[in-house]
């Protein structure tokens, strides 16, 4: 059902915990499902030197968790702000139809962290808009598939 990079992810997850004092803090959730992803930025001269995350949710949003924070680390807001939900997904080697709604969690939790950022500091990001959870379907599914 997984591929071995989200059970590696997910098994041996980096970039675990808490920045104190971070740049950028976003946290999206989706109540039905159970998935909360918080994510860390910490920004200088527009580069994200480092992110970190805490995850509470299935193996799945752990895993797209960690990838995102790998993808970020060292690439500039605008870089970033081009990762997607898809791109986070085939860094995974992909993922089962019906955990897609967890790399959707990732890219909305980096742009909540990213507009908590541009707030922070009075600026504006390109493209970025302030965040909404999309997530009202139902994820729900059965304990096997969770």
């Amino acid at each position: 059902m997984y591929s071995e990079k989200v059970m590696e992810c997910f098994m041996n997850p980096q970039n675990v915990g808490e920045i104190e004092n971070a740049d950028g803090v976003g946290t999206v959730g989706n109540p039905k499902c159970g998935d909360i992803m918080k994510i860390y930025l910490q920004i200088e001269d527009n580069i994200i030197r480092d992110a970190k995350f805490k995850t509470f949710g299935c193996g799945a949003a752990i895993a797209t968790s960690a990838m995102l924070t790998k993808m970020i680390k060292g690439k500039s807001i605008e870089e970033a702000m081009g990762i997607t939900n898809k791109a986070v997904a085939e860094a995974l080697d992909g993922l089962p139809p019906v955990k897609m709604h967890c790399s959707c969690l990732a890219e909305e939790a980096l742009k909540a962290a990213l507009w908590n950022y541009a707030e922070k500091n009075g600026i504006t990001i390109e493209g970025l808009t302030p965040p909404v959870n999309h997530h009202e379907e139902d994820h729900t599914g059965t304990a096997e598939e969770n």
